[in-house]
């Protein structure tokens, strides 16, 4: 054994007492999982591996009264065969990407862990999926079309239970049904796009026998306004709101409403700079009523556009009046 190091030799005799530095004083933890201490002022005090010639004293503070060191490339020579390699895939939650580390072990010792690539076997799409089915679905990037379908689902879900139901939850729990088939093989939560949830939750309508034509009628996406222009409807719970700019409702006489006329929406009425004026869901009531004195107060602020006395019956306008009339 010429090249042989005496602490390699030791490990020969005694492979149970390879032994690596806990990283503070003296403590070391042998491969046989017990612990003992080596006087601080020692020299192999702070050796990274080290192999336990002669221990004195109880398991929990048994003291190393002679040893002698050896590199991680002896152990792995000398000892690599009865060593165990676990292969452990995870999410790593900083990133949302499916992550491999391979660690090594000898016994009760952890001799270190490195990364490696992510392969087939490490099944990223399993871990992603249920990841999501104990964290639900929030650190998705759903944009904006997929996040207006979901509240648009969520609304007529909640006024009848024949729609699936696209609560957090209950997402969570369905994503084999609703979710895998649009899924690709993802190896990171970025992987699972705007694009595959929006098909998917189109898929969860269809497997709850409904229709995405269906949803448009009934909770349509937009408003088309008199003036010609589509505002985004919101919807939130059982309500719909339209946020738009008094002018473009103009001519309008009766209250615009969804659900084929069961839900009136809530109109958010503003002024021509966005700022909120009045909130109704009896238009014409705002028309014969309130109105003349949002018009008195108005007509001063906002003096290039129109205020007319009987918005029902005037032309409805996106435009400031052209200047000098």
């Amino acid at each position: 054994h010429g090249g042989l190091s005496a602490g390699a030799l030791l490990s020969l005799a005694w492979p149970d007492r390879i032994a690596r530095w806990r990283g503070q004083g003296g403590a070391f933890q042998l491969s046989s999982g017990r612990g003992a201490v080596l006087e601080e002022a020692e020299p192999l005090a702070r050796s990274p591996f080290i192999v336990v010639a002669d221990l004195q004293g109880a398991a929990a503070s048994a003291r190393i009264l002679s040893a002698a060191a050896i590199s991680i490339d002896e152990i792995e020579a000398l000892h690599g065969a009865a060593m165990e390699t676990k292969r452990e895939a995870f999410l790593d939650p900083q990133s949302g990407r499916v992550r491999v580390k391979v660690s090594r072990r000898l016994g009760a010792l952890a001799l270190g862990e490195a990364p490696a690539e992510l392969a087939t076997q490490d099944a990223a799409q399993e871990i992603i999926v249920s990841h999501l089915r104990r964290n639900g679905l929030a650190a998705l990037d759903w944009g904006k079309a997929a996040a207006r379908l979901l509240d648009r689902i969520a609304f007529l879900n909640a006024l009848d239970p024949a729609w699936p139901d696209v609560s957090d939850a209950a997402l969570a729990a369905s994503l084999d049904d609703w979710l895998l088939p649009f899924l690709a093989n993802p190896r990171a939560l970025a992987d699972i796009t705007p694009h595959i949830l929006r098909e998917g939750l189109e898929y969860a309508v269809t497997l709850a026998g409904k229709t995405l034509a269906l949803a448009d009628r009934l909770a349509p996406e937009h408003f088309h306004t008199p003036a010609g222009s589509n505002v985004p409807i919101r919807y939130e719970g059982t309500a719909a709101f339209l946020a738009v700019r008094v002018q473009e409702l103009f001519g309008l006489k009766s209250h615009p409403a969804v659900m084929d006329g069961s839900v009136p929406l809530t109109l958010e009425l503003l002024s021509p700079a966005h700022r909120p004026i009045q909130v109704t869901q009896d238009l014409p009531g705002f028309w014969k009523g309130s109105w003349a004195a949002v018009r008195s107060e108005m007509r001063g602020r906002y003096p290039r556009h129109p205020w007319p006395e009987d918005p029902a019956s005037a032309s409805p306008t996106t435009r400031a009046k052209p200047r000098g009339t």
